[in-house]
C-alpha cells in the first residue's frame, strides 16, 4: 500500500490476504484444495498508473511474500529498466497476478496454472479498485486471455506478436502482452529477436512516461 491510504483499498487487501477459498471450497471439489497454506501475494495502489499482471507467484514469492521476487523477477526489472526500488514501490507499481497464491508444482515439477478460483471472485473488484491505471502489462495467456479476452491469438506468441494492435485498441486502460520472464523462456527470446528489439523499446518508454 501506499502513504495515501483509501480504506477501500485497505479493505480489499486485507480481504485478499485473508481469502482462503483455494483451501476451503476449492473449484473442483474437496480433493482438489490448495495442498499448502494460502498465502495472496498482491500490491493494491491508489496512485500506480502500471499494473503488472502475471500468472501465478511461484516457491520463492509464496515463502517471501514479495512479488517477482526471483530471476523471472530480475529479468522483468530489465525488461523496464527499473530498479528494485522502484519496482517495489507501491506509488509506481500495482502488482496483481491472475491467481494470488503460489498453485503448486504437478507432476513433472512446474508450477500449476493459476488457481481457478481466483480470478473469477477478485479480478474485477481488484481492476474498478484502481481505475487510475493506464497501462496493463499482461505477462502469460492467463494474464492475457483475461484482458484480451477473445481477442487473443491462437498461441501465446501470435499475441504478443500483435502486441500494437491490442495497445491502442483498448476501450480501458491499454494492454500489452508479454511473454512470461521466467528463464525458461531464453530459448523463446532467441526464437523471437522481434521482442527484444520492438516490443522492448516501447515498454521502457511507457515505463518511463508513467512513472516520472
Amino acid at each position: 500500500m501506499t502513504d495515501e491510504p483509501r480504506d477501500d483499498l485497505w479493505d480489499l487487501h486485507a480481504a485478499i490476504a485473508a481469502c482462503r477459498i483455494c483451501r476451503d471450497t476449492p473449484a473442483r471439489g474437496p480433493d482438489h484444495q490448495l495442498p499448502h497454506e494460502p498465502r495472496p501475494v498482491a500490491v493494491i495502489s491508489p496512485t500506480a498508473r502500471i499494473l503488472i499482471c502475471g500468472q501465478a507467484p511461484g516457491l520463492r514469492v509464496h515463502e517471501s511474500g514479495l512479488p517477482f521476487n526471483d530471476a523471472s523477477g530480475d529479468r522483468l526489472r530489465l525488461w523496464l529498466e527499473v530498479t528494485r526500488e522502484q519496482f517495489y514501490d507501491p506509488r509506481l507499481f500495482a502488482i496483481a497476478p491472475m491467481g494470488f497464491c503460489f498453485p503448486g508444482y504437478d507432476h513433472k515439477g512446474s508450477d500449476l496454472p493459476p488457481r481457478r478460483e481466483c480470478a473469477p471472485r477478485w479480478r474485477q473488484e481488484v481492476m474498478d479498485a484502481m481505475p487510475q491505471i493506464e497501462l496493463v502489462l499482461a505477462i502469460g495467456q492467463y494474464a492475457q486471455g483475461w484482458h484480451l479476452g477473445d481477442r487473443c491469438g491462437a498461441t501465446m506468441t501470435e499475441t504478443v506478436r500483435n502486441w500494437r494492435i491490442y495497445l491502442g485498441a483498448n476501450s480501458g486502460p491499454a494492454v500489452l502482452a508479454l511473454p512470461h520472464p521466467s528463464w525458461r523462456n531464453t530459448g523463446w527470446l532467441k526464437k523471437n529477436p522481434w521482442f527484444e528489439a520492438d516490443v522492448l523499446p516501447v515498454l521502457r518508454e511507457r515505463v518511463k512516461k508513467l512513472i516520472y
